[in-house]
């Protein structure tokens, strides 16, 4: 399928619009890159042509993956973003949850007394994880 420049247009706007939902004090979108592919999907199909719009979205230390088929690549292309918006919500909220959690451990230990600190009570505070 050849691309004409208003299909490109379209994508860098609609796929290029999801840094605003990236972009904030704990996600650096330096390193932040999209792979778009668009295709048609088959030649002759029953229904009409159906297009095939996916998206590699790389941020640091996640990779967000998304591919919606259908009739029309416009509707394709909203419906990839739509999804994408979603899923770098929740990316956000669960990178924004691990920070609340880190800082709240902190608080915990700096309130502990120091006899606590020197009868090594502190252990309690430490994730299952680290065990």
């Amino acid at each position: 399928m050849e691309l004409h420049e208003d299909l490109k247009n379209y994508v860098n706007e609609k796929i290029g619009g999801l840094v605003k939902f990236i972009d904030n004090d704990n996600v650096d979108t330096s390193g932040v890159t999209a792979r778009v592919e668009l295709a048609k999907t088959t030649q002759h199909h029953q229904q009409g042509d159906i297009y095939k719009a996916e998206v590699n979205l790389q941020l640091p230390k996640k990779m967000l993956r998304n591919v919606v088929e259908s009739d029309d690549i416009y509707k394709s292309i909203d419906d990839v973003k739509d999804e994408l918006k979603i899923m770098i919500n929740e990316y956000k909220d669960a990178r924004t949850s691990k920070i609340r959690r880190g800082a709240r451990m902190i608080k915990k230990l700096k309130n502990l007394s120091p006899l606590a600190w020197a009868k090594n009570e502190f252990k309690k505070f430490r994730s299952r994880k680290e065990e």
